[in-house]
């Protein structure tokens, strides 16, 4: 591995600020041409699709010979062992609907393994980064994971996929289960929000089912150089505390 992560860092933080500065400049517009995609549920409008493309040409031109994985495009193989994961406006049923809670988010992954992450949520002004090993910021001050350990105190955040109505696996049955036990549950209908609100302790735990990496990505390692864990596949859930607490529920 060869490659300046400070700088690297500070390249993702400059995209994802332009990134979000367009989506500020169209929210609210009225003007966002929503289509759907697979379902009437799952939706894009042409700020997501502009957002990507403008993240790829920038990629591009930093870094010609890496390979990016897009929600909108799908893969561009390098043939490379850095890959760009990006979900350039995570929370689209938010945003179309004017609610504020939606973001840019940006990881660079070598090998497999997470480098480095950027979640910009730009209408809330929050900027959460992290690299591997050097923790986790919000807006460069550093942040940790709630201390919470007990169920019944703690505020934990879920979603649902887009085709909940015929989807086997919802998640509304773990949904029921754990609701009663806890202090409170959020849907703030953004994984990479959900997740950087756990690293900085606003939420206790989040899971999730059916995600996909450009969900997770960055979010995962801000939650994890927080003080968090995700459990083994890194891609449905993460917790302050080891997830074994939520084995009674579960049962």
């Amino acid at each position: 591995m060869n490659i300046d992560l400070e700088n690297t860092l500070a390249l993702a933080v400059e995209w994802a600020k332009e990134v979000g500065e367009v989506q500020r400049s169209y929210f609210r517009s009225g003007h966002l041409e929503l289509e759907t995609k697979s379902t009437v549920h799952d939706v894009v409008t042409k700020v997501d699709k502009l957002s990507e493309s403008m993240l790829i040409e920038r990629i591009g031109k930093c870094f010609p010979n890496h390979s990016v994985l897009g929600e909108e495009s799908g893969e561009h193989d390098a043939h490379s062992d850095y890959l760009w994961v990006v979900d350039p406006l995570d929370g689209t049923n938010n945003y179309s609907q004017g609610l504020p809670v939606f973001c840019v988010s940006i990881g660079l992954q070598y090998r497999g393994e997470t480098l480095l992450g950027v979640v910009y949520a730009p209408y809330l002004n929050e900027l959460y980064t992290a690299i591997r090993g050097k923790g986790a910021f919000l807006n460069n001050v550093p942040i940790h994971v709630s201390g919470k350990t007990e169920l019944d105190r703690s505020v934990l955040a879920t979603g649902f996929p887009y085709d909940k109505g015929i989807h086997p696996v919802n998640n509304i049955d773990n949904l029921s289960r754990i609701l009663p036990h806890l202090r409170g549950i959020r849907r703030m209908g953004s994984a990479a929000y959900d997740l950087c609100g756990v690293a900085a302790g606003f939420l206790d735990g989040y899971w999730e089912l059916g995600l996909k990496l450009w969900d997770v990505c960055a979010g995962v390692l801000i939650v994890q150089e927080a003080g968090g864990m995700s459990n083994p596949s890194g891609r449905t859930g993460v917790l302050p505390f080891w997830p074994e607490m939520l084995e009674s529920w579960r049962k």
